[in-house]
This record gives structure tokens, sequence and C-alpha cells, in this order.
């Protein structure tokens, strides 16, 4: 498997904000990471609206 096409800025954001190493995030199967992306977007969006 071929590493996802994502700098090495993104994936330290991505590990540091799914809280996973940048191997993992560098070698995981892209529709797994998208959805992973979902779900953070989703804990992000309910959290600000809980702060308001």
């Amino acid at each position: 498997m071929r590493p996802n096409p994502i700098s090495l800025e993104t994936a330290k954001m991505l590990s540091e904000k799914l809280k996973m190493p940048i191997e993992h995030i560098m070698h995981m199967p892209a529709h797994i990471l998208t959805q992973k992306l979902a779900e953070l977007a989703q804990k992000e969006q309910k959290s600000q609206h809980k702060d308001k």
C-alpha cells in the first residue's frame, strides 16, 4: 500500500488531533482516514455549540 498523498505538516496536524502516530496516518486507507476526519469534525462542531 502506498502512503497517503498528504504533506508532512498535514500528517503531523492530523496525528496530534487524532492522537495517532504519523506512520499510521500516512499508511491508513484513504476511506478510513476520511471517516476519522468526519468524526473529528463532528466532535469539534458539537464542542463549539456546547461553548455558546
